[in-house]
């Protein structure tokens, strides 16, 4: 298979190889983390000083390491102390145990390492309790609209952006391309049954498995509203479901841990700190939304547009929150390092009320830090006012920070 370059992400991990850490590529499934994996491996796997040893989780034929034990046999079995070497393990959560015979490793200078996993929650709690500070991680996410137009070698157009926004970023897409909408429909339902029969229903022994279809349809169809346990419980009762709301809280991390959805929290922009009641859910990928609640709905492009923020927002390394300032609402407060950034997100600048509503509610906002409204307008509808900048949807996605 042909492997295409990620830049923003191979950029980033070179310069931690072999720098006494282990390196954690960490994303939902098939967003591209073996590719990853697979283009390191041919950098180092290139140069004659080095000796790779590599274990797929996913194939047949490593179905025999099934824990640390098997794991650290075949590991030092493969070991030449005569070169540098690496071991890069794709979907590590898959082993039992693993930190044990990675501690061992690294205790012992023996290799590189490098993997991949697909369990937020898993892969944190057990790196961090045995390997504190001696790890790094890399989240990847599934392509964001530059590496979208790049893959399917599509036009910057607005057509193209519909496409991004239908059938999202699975890299694997490309191969199947999008012509045949049965198919790339197809591959998007059977990822996302993967993904729930693996890392959600089976690695959390759920056995409401009819509440959690429920749940995650609610929330795809929620996309950009502020939500919390307690409405989705009431919301439940309407349905005749009932389920306590630690038992939503549960199934929500679930979804989290595997990387579906990502929680986003609310800020008081004024005060300056995180308001702990209610927030926003958003998808990882906006074709595995949009299989969940079907193409073309009416009310789903606002929802997509400010999924498809979100996820640029987080490509580019912020910390993305809902801001709260006073009684008003900004869809996003962006944070990294010293950089804020505030924005607002709309279908079009269609009324007066619509316009007033957007930009009115940055202007309460007196600092200096880049004010944006985001829509599908084809045209500016306002000039400058206060240094808010308008932005059509695919300016801002070929934007970096």
């Amino acid at each position: 298979m042909k492997l295409i370059n990620r830049p923003q992400y191979t950029d980033k991990i070179r310069p931690s190889i072999g720098k006494g850490l282990i390196i954690v590529l960490t994303g939902q499934r098939r967003v591209g983390k073996s590719c990853i994996l697979q283009q390191l491996i041919q950098e180092t796997g290139s140069k004659q000083q080095n000796n790779i040893i590599y274990i797929n989780k996913e194939k047949a034929e490593f179905d025999f390491i099934k824990s640390h034990k098997e794991l650290t046999l075949y590991v030092n079995e493969h070991l030449n102390h005569t070169k540098e070497n690496y071991l890069f393990i794709d979907e590590i959560q898959e082993i039992i145990e693993f930190e044990k015979t990675l501690r061992s490793l690294q205790a012992d200078d023996e290799c590189n390492i490098i993997v991949t996993g697909s369990n937020a929650k898993m892969l944190s709690s057990e790196l961090s309790t045995v390997l504190s500070g001696r790890y790094i991680e890399f989240h990847i996410q599934s392509l964001n609209y530059k590496e979208f137009l790049e893959f399917h070698q599509l036009e910057d157009i607005d057509s193209s952006l519909m496409k991004y926004l239908t059938y999202g970023g699975l890299p694997q897409l490309y191969r199947i391309g999008l012509e045949n909408q049965d198919l790339a429909q197809d591959y998007l339902h059977n990822i996302y049954n993967t993904i729930i029969l693996k890392d959600v229903i089976a690695r959390e022994q759920i056995r409401n498995v009819p509440f959690l279809e429920n749940l995650i349809s609610f929330i795809s169809d929620s996309t950009g509203k502020i939500i919390s346990a307690s409405s989705i419980s009431k919301y439940m009762k309407t349905q005749q479901i009932e389920v306590t709301t630690t038992v939503i809280l549960n199934y929500l991390a679930y979804f989290c841990n595997a990387f579906i959805i990502n929680k986003v929290p609310r800020y008081d922009i004024h005060g300056k700190r995180l308001l702990e009641s209610s927030e926003k859910y958003y998808f990882e990928d906006l074709g595995l939304r949009n299989d969940l609640t079907g193409s073309n709905r009416i009310g789903d492009i606002e929802k997509l547009i400010e999924n498809a923020i979100y996820l640029h927002l987080k490509s580019q390394g912020f910390a993305v929150f809902v801001g709260q300032f006073r009684q008003m609402e900004i869809d996003f407060v962006a944070k990294k390092n010293e950089q804020t950034i505030y924005v607002q997100a709309t279908y079009l600048l269609a009324s007066e009320n619509t316009i007033e509503r957007e930009f009115g509610n940055l202007q309460l906002i007196k600092d200096n830090y880049p004010k944006y409204v985001i829509s599908l307008d084809p045209f500016h509808k306002v000039n400058d006012r206060e240094g808010i900048t308008q932005l059509h949807l695919r300016e801002f996605l070929k934007r970096d920070f």
